[in-house]
């Protein structure tokens, strides 16, 4: 080391400011450049669903500007895509293009699928349907405040797969299995001839391909549910044409994504029947916005009843069976309307519901995952040593 600094002090200075940027230049490409990549990459996927609504937004607001100025929801596009705003995206372009050949909005939306998602998609069709796309932006709108409590939740379920479960579960069963049980059975064989381990000692190790197994079960689960967030409605939508349904199965099955479904349906609804359509289409309308084929086919039990001649608050049980439900109905029915405004606290109970679930979800998920491997360690470390401690006992007997 000394030689080295011997050297460089010979030096040119200008051949050493040479070196010394070189050095640095290299610092920076091999060090500093693959950790603020790792960074970025970090960022860019754990803020794919805000992006994702902040897309919806701008092309909600511009939406609503144009129908603001008296525009349809077709010239409001492309007015709005006239202008080469590089901010709209390529997207927004494409979807302008096939507005002016003379697609309505609803149908150029299932040609350039990726401006919003499947749900404002629907909920825009149904405003078409009614005559007032400016009655369901409210709706649209609440859709996108629910990514803030998703990229919450992925926050915790992020930093658990990178600095603690995935290393856990990857490198210490491998670890253990290799390296270190094998030579430890060596070691106290050599040392303690004929003396069985200790029967705790005894589980651990021979338990070991147990815990594995179910370590890499749960790590699979884990990834599953990162690539599921990461994808969004692009892997739903593949999923469900490989296995149709299976996707809403198993998003009807989570408490906070049933908890909006049914306060979507319920906004839809409501606002269906202050604009005076039927109940059995306002139903049919209001199921098809939430994209889950589960509500839809509960919105078909529900329309045969309303045929039947069952009044609505007490069919309204086969989609959600809360009494505070069926009472708001009644009293809407009762006042002559107002449904939107009589259900708004409905509404609001159930976006925070939701959201108080899925926070409760992840932090459950992390704490539990947390503490299993924590059990395996102290485990492993316990039988360790009630070893040492045969071992001491051995040799003071002998």
């Amino acid at each position: 080391m000394n030689d080295t600094l011997e050297q460089f002090s010979q030096l040119d200075p200008v051949i050493a400011i040479l070196v010394l940027a070189l050095v640095f230049v290299g610092y920076l490409l091999l060090v500093l450049a693959p950790v603020c990549g790792v960074t970025y990459l970090i960022y860019f996927l754990l803020t794919l669903p805000m992006r994702r609504n902040e897309r919806a937004r701008l092309f909600l607001d511009l939406l609503e500007l144009g129908l603001k100025e008296g525009k349809t929801p077709e010239a409001a596009i492309v007015t709005a895509a006239a202008t080469r705003d590089r901010s709209l995206g390529v997207r927004f372009q494409l979807l302008a293009a096939h507005l002016e050949q003379g697609l309505s909005l609803s149908q150029a939306l299932e040609q350039v699928p990726r401006v919003v998602t499947p749900q404002i998609r629907a909920m825009l069709k149904t405003g078409e349907r009614i005559g007032d796309v400016t009655k369901v932006l409210p709706a649209c709108r609440q859709l996108l405040t629910d990514g803030v409590s998703q990229v919450r939740g992925a926050l915790n379920y992020l930093i658990l797969l990178v600095f603690a479960v995935s290393p856990a579960m990857i490198f210490v069963p491998l670890m253990l299995r290799i390296r270190v049980l094998p030579a430890f059975r060596t070691v106290f064989d050599a040392m303690l001839e004929g003396v069985p381990l200790p029967a705790f000692t005894r589980l651990v190790f021979d338990g070991n391909d147990i815990s594995t197994a179910i370590q890499v079960g749960i790590l699979g689960l884990m990834w599953l549910a990162l690539l599921a967030y990461l994808g969004g409605p692009r892997l739903r939508g593949w999923v469900n044409r490989s296995l149709p349904g299976v996707p809403d199965r198993v998003i009807y099955r989570l408490p906070w994504r049933r908890k909006r479904m049914q306060r979507d349906f319920s906004s839809m609804l409501a606002m269906l029947l202050d604009a005076e359509v039927p109940e059995a289409e306002a139903v049919a309308l209001a199921a098809e916005s939430t994209g889950n084929i589960l509500f839809a086919r509960r919105a078909v039990r529900l329309r045969e009843l309303l045929v039947q001649g069952v009044k609505l608050p007490e069919a309204i049980r086969v989609m959600d069976d809360s009494k505070e439900l069926q009472w708001r109905l009644a009293n809407a029915l009762r006042g002559g309307g107002g449904f939107l405004r009589a259900l708004a606290g409905w509404h609001e109970a159930l976006d925070a519901r939701a959201f108080q679930l899925e926070q409760a979800a992840a932090q459950f998920t992390t704490t539990a995952l947390v503490l299993f491997n924590g059990l395996i360690v102290a485990s492993v470390v316990i039988a360790v040593f009630l070893v040492f401690v045969r071992i001491i006992n051995e040799g003071i007997l002998w």
